[in-house]
């Protein structure tokens, strides 16, 4: 069976490079100053619900109106008729590792995590746009994607950052936007370290922000607040700027928790300290559905997990997306399987057939995750950045596809380099069967 190869590792590499760029350089498109995509049926992802032969008018890359079918669009520099098919946000995946990993099984191509990174660990720094994977995951309709870090030994993995799937060079449009955090089980040790490590991390520094505070009031009391909070400010670690900002508020902490006892614990760190919390995973969500609702704690999840992983997950299964959205826990959908993002809009399909209405399904994987992730994006309405999807049916149908995709207003194909390789094999050709050149 071996000789059938005539290639070797380094020959398919350079295929992968090869056919990767090209992917990317059909994806751009040339832009215009405006347009009007018009008689489509427009799924908002907002309290609007369903707009049938709406006009959605794209300017500057964000949605400048919606105009329902008995308004007269206004004029644009382009317009393009969607023929009454479903327009809705652009998908939003969560948590994978989209452009910081090439090929698994090549250590070489890992970039997400690194045995000592701690919460300082910004990985963005390493975010390939040219990536092969980002064009094969633009098919699922997925047009953005908070990225996060594998992490190191610290409790604390590291930041996430966000990109647009242009696979343009300047499309991380944030850069260590949430902290990432693990709890649970461990093959060695206790749980009750991690959570013990997470109570301190925030005791510690709130002890020590309320110690900078009545200096800087005895400092006032002598005329030299200035000097003081600048020595203050001068004096504080990376880490402790970051833990700052996450005890004020204004960056999230992300938690992969599973277990009952776990999230509750988490609950309480999060009223303690006021955080702004998220937990990911979340197995046995379900058995806390009261208290996830009651603090305003909402949770990622993978709609398909349906088999406990571990004692830590024993109620999971493919009924608790539509349980936790019965119940009024803020709910949205990831697919950590960076090679297989694509498959996003599957799982929300499946999570309908097992009890989650479309209009939630939708949600979870566009406004929802906007929401608690605090993107502008994820919804067709006014002001909001026009990450568009038009599909030829039910976005949640395996045979439906994506027919137009729009990011920041541009259009990008969906065509990538799997699509390529079928085609130059499907072609008949004079040259030698897996030529490099």
């Amino acid at each position: 069976m071996m000789k059938l190869f005539k290639f070797s590792l380094a020959s398919v590499a350079s295929v992968s490079i090869i056919f990767g760029t090209l992917s990317t350089a059909v994806s751009t498109s040339v832009e215009a100053k405006s347009l009007a995509i018009t008689n489509a049926m427009v799924y908002t992802a907002t309290s609007q619900g369903i707009l049938k032969n709406a006009t959605v008018i794209v300017e500057n890359g964000k949605i400048k109106q919606i105009i329902g079918q008995d308004e007269t669009p206004i004029k644009t520099d382009e317009s393009f008729d969607a023929q009454g098919k479903i327009l809705t946000p652009g998908l939003i995946g969560a948590m994978s590792q989209l452009g910081l990993v090439e090929v698994s099984a090549v250590s070489s191509t890992r970039d997400a995590g690194d045995k000592k990174a701690k919460i300082t660990f910004d990985p963005s720094l390493a975010f390939n746009p040219l990536s092969t994977v980002i064009p094969y995951t633009r098919k699922g309709g997925i047009t953005r994607s908070i990225v996060g870090p594998a992490g190191g030994d610290s409790i604390f993995k590291g930041q996430t950052f966000v990109v647009d799937l242009s696979g343009k060079f300047d499309s991380v449009l944030i850069a260590n936007s949430a902290v990432v955090a693990a709890i649970g089980k461990k093959n060695k040790g206790s749980r009750a370290i991690s959570l013990q490590k997470l109570f301190s991390t925030f005791e510690d520094a709130q002890k020590k922000l309320v110690k900078a505070e009545k200096a800087a009031k005895k400092a006032k009391s002598q005329s030299k607040t200035k000097k003081a909070e600048a020595k203050a400010s001068k004096e504080l670690k990376r880490d402790e700027k970051i833990i700052n900002a996450m005890l004020a508020g204004t960056k999230p902490l992300l938690v992969y928790a599973d277990r009952a006892t776990d999230i509750l614990a988490l609950i309480k760190l999060k009223k303690r300290f006021k955080l702004d919390l998220i937990i990911l995973d979340a197995g046995d969500a379900e058995l806390v559905t009261e208290q996830l609702v009651e603090a305003k704690v909402p949770v990622v999840i993978d709609a398909m997990r349906d088999l406990p992983s571990s004692f830590d997950s024993l109620h999971v299964s493919l009924k608790t997306a539509a349980n936790l959205v019965k119940a009024g826990v803020k709910v949205a959908f990831f697919n950590q399987d960076t090679h297989n993002m694509y498959q996003l809009r599957f799982n929300a399909g499946n999570a309908v057939a097992n009890g989650l209405s479309s209009e939630a399904a939708l949600a979870a994987v566009t406004a929802n995750v906007a929401d608690i992730f605090h993107l502008n994006a994820g919804k067709i309405a006014k002001g909001k950045t026009a990450d568009l999807v038009l599909w030829s049916g039910d976005p949640f149908e395996l045979s439906t596809r994506v027919e137009k995709m729009w990011i920041g207003g541009d259009e990008y194909s969906t065509k990538s380099r799997q699509d390529k390789l079928r085609e130059r094999y499907l072609t008949q050709s004079d040259m030698p069967e897996a030529y490099t050149k």
